[in-house]
Parts: C-alpha cells; sequence; structure tokens
C-alpha cells in the first residue's frame, strides 16, 4: 500500500484504533442530529416571521377583533405563535372584561411560544461546545496509541508514525466539523428568536392598551 493509500482519509478512518474510530462516530452522529436540526428550524422559524407579519398586517389594518379571534381560532398551524398570544388575551379578556387577567394570558401564552421556538438550541450549544473536546480525546489516544507502537519499531522515522499521527488528528478535524456549524446556528437562531420576542412582548403591551381602550364595547 502507497503512502497516498496510507494517508486517505478513508484509510485513516478504517485503520484508527477502536476508540478513536469510536469518537469518530460520535462526533458523526452528533453532526448529522446538529445539521437536521439546523435545516428544521430555519425553515420553522422563516415560516413563523412569515406568519407573525401577516397577522400584525391583519391586526393594525383595523379589523373587527372578534373576526381576527374566529381567524385565530381556525389557524392551528405550528408557526401561529402571535395569533395564540392574541387567542389567550382575547378568550380571557371576553370572559370577564379583566384587563389584568387578559395580559396574565398572554404572558403565559409568550412563554409557551418562546419554549416552542427554543427547543433544540441548547443541543446546538452543546454540540458546538463539547465536539472540539470529544475530538481532542481521540486526537490525545490516537497519538499516545502511534507512539506506543514505536515501541515495536527499531529505528523511529517520520513515515512510520505519521499514519497514526494523521488518524489521530482526524478526529479533532470531524470534532471541528460538528462544532463549528452548530456555533453558527446557535447565534443565529438566537438572535432570530430574540427579535421575535420582542415583537411579541410589544404586541401584548400594545393590546393591552387596546383592550383598556375599547373594552366598554368587546
Amino acid at each position: 500500500m502507497n503512502a497516498t493509500q496510507d494517508l486517505s482519509f478513508l484509510s485513516l478512518v478504517l485503520n484508527a484504533s477502536l476508540l478513536v474510530q469510536l469518537v469518530m462516530l460520535l462526533l458523526l452522529g452528533l453532526s448529522v442530529a446538529s445539521w437536521t436540526i439546523i435545516f428544521k428550524k430555519s425553515f420553522s422559524l422563516k415560516a413563523v416571521r412569515q406568519d407573525t407579519e401577516r397577522f400584525e398586517r391583519d391586526f393594525w389594518s383595523g379589523g373587527d377583533l372578534n373576526t381576527l379571534l374566529q381567524s385565530a381560532q381556525r389557524n392551528k398551524d405550528a408557526s401561529a405563535c402571535l395569533e395564540r398570544i392574541f387567542e389567550s388575551g382575547m378568550l380571557e379578556f371576553k370572559k370577564g372584561n379583566e384587563i389584568d387577567g387578559a395580559r396574565r394570558a398572554m404572558k403565559a401564552a409568550y412563554q409557551r411560544e418562546m419554549d416552542r421556538l427554543e427547543a433544540n438550541l441548547p443541543f446546538l450549544a452543546s454540540v458546538g461546545s463539547v465536539s472540539p473536546y470529544i475530538g481532542l480525546l481521540g486526537t490525545v489516544w490516537g497519538i499516545m496509541h502511534a507512539f506506543r507502537g514505536l515501541a515495536n519499531v527499531q529505528q523511529a522515522t517520520l513515515a512510520s508514525v505519521a499514519p497514526g499521527i494523521a488518524e489521530a488528528l482526524v478526529a479533532t478535524a470531524i470534532g471541528l466539523f460538528a462544532a463549528i456549524p452548530a456555533v453558527v446556528a446557535y447565534n443565529r437562531y438566537s438572535t432570530d428568536i430574540d427579535r421575535l420576542s420582542m415583537h411579541f412582548e410589544s404586541f401584548v403591551e400594545e393590546f393591552t392598551n387596546i383592550l383598556q381602550r375599547q373594552g366598554a364595547r368587546l
């Protein structure tokens, strides 16, 4: 087997020690899971932004609140976060014209929606923080394994130790491959969710003021 074959990526993975292979497999699993979350979260947040903009246009167009309530009750789409907040406040207010009750209901609905939006973000943060260390564990073990192999070699050369060190460094590379997208996605989605959170909080305050002004006619 020539040097190119020995140092090819597939060869390095297949010839790595068992622990290094297990580390690589774990990192590959974390990478696949994080990419799955990244794509799903991207689509879901895009849908939430579109539904939020649509509902705000309908709400501020001056339409009847009861009509908006009926529309919100019909729309049970997972991305209709702001509609569910509005629905919670409106239903509570209609029970007894209590502003404080409506506000508490909207705050509770707001928290539920934020919990839903933030789902799986801690996983991305964990992958981003621990993957490099998992890869480093595989690298350290692989280098130790490579140097232990030199005990059976009369004359140590770069050619004899290079495959072992190369396969160990592959673990670090895979760890970074898993960590970097997870960190980037976590930061991006956290920013997007913070912006949505400010929209929702502003709506709760503004809708509360509307209920105070128009409560007698609802």
